[in-house]
């Protein structure tokens, strides 16, 4: 119909079609068949939270309270990892998981840390293994060098990490810092009171640089964030493990300072 607006793709599955597009990119230059990578079985699985982020500093991670699970993909001795509220056990070959439809979170779970797994084992990227123990505190010490360098004077957080949070508000003081959540809106997080992570434009409106975990690809949240930030022209920083292989295949900006 004429003037009627065409749908966008949901933007996991441009990045599907793309990881796909590397696949057979990554096999002509290496002179092999598609076929000799799906032969490889996939197998992913919920990580406990010990084995997902071990013993760090803080109680406050959302897997430490149950909130969410980290899925960990493994192929051919490499590992991928997803950030997700879904759970459960997948087992199958490459092109089973590429098959898979995205109307599920646990599909696209598998799917994500799947591309994180073989594009870690491939060489393209690196990075895909969430840090543990004393690397989340790392981490965050690393964001206030980084926002420094950057010469960031306010920013926005989607998706609560509580250590970034805490990071930013140090460095930025809590007047200059919004943050905003899905599962903890209207709560106060080191003077920071919480926006409703399904309204989060006034983060955008207000933040010219905002910085977004990567679990929002794997919710399906990610299209409306990047159309808010192309709205009000923010600089997006995706951070965490979960993007890593999206990044890198979309040209998204990426931050992630202490994974593996």
């Amino acid at each position: 119909m004429k003037g009627q607006k065409t749908k966008k793709p949901d933007l996991l599955e441009v990045t599907r079609e793309r990881f796909a597009a590397e696949l057979d990119r990554w096999c002509r230059n290496m002179g092999v068949s598609r076929g000799e990578l799906d032969d490889r079985v996939v197998a992913t699985r919920p990580l406990s939270a010990f084995e997902a982020i071990g013993s760090p500093e803080r109680d406050d991670f959302p897997i430490l309270r149950g909130k969410e699970v980290l899925m960990e993909a493994a192929y051919r001795g490499s590992f991928g990892q997803a950030f997700t509220s879904a759970s459960g056990v997948f087992s199958g070959t490459l092109e089973e998981v590429l098959d898979l439809p995205l109307d599920d979170l646990f599909h696209r779970a598998v799917l994500v840390s799947t591309i994180n797994a073989v594009l870690r084992n491939l060489g393209i990227v690196e990075r895909t293994v969430h840090c543990r123990d004393a690397g989340p505190a790392d981490c965050a010490a690393g964001l206030g060098r980084w926002l420094k360098e950057e010469g960031a004077d306010r920013a926005g957080l989607v998706g609560m990490q509580p250590a970034l949070l805490s990071s930013l508000v140090e460095i930025l003081g809590p007047e200059k810092v919004m943050v905003s959540d899905l599962e903890c809106a209207g709560e106060v997080r080191f003077g920071v009171q919480v926006l409703d992570g399904a309204s989060p434009e006034p983060l955008f409106e207000r933040s010219p640089l905002v910085l977004i975990t990567g679990t929002t690809l794997v919710n399906g949240t990610i299209d409306g964030l990047l159309d808010l930030a192309d709205r009000y022209g923010s600089r997006v920083v995706f951070f965490g493990t979960t993007i890593a292989g999206a990044a890198h295949l979309l040209g998204l900006e990426r931050w992630c300072a202490s994974s593996e």
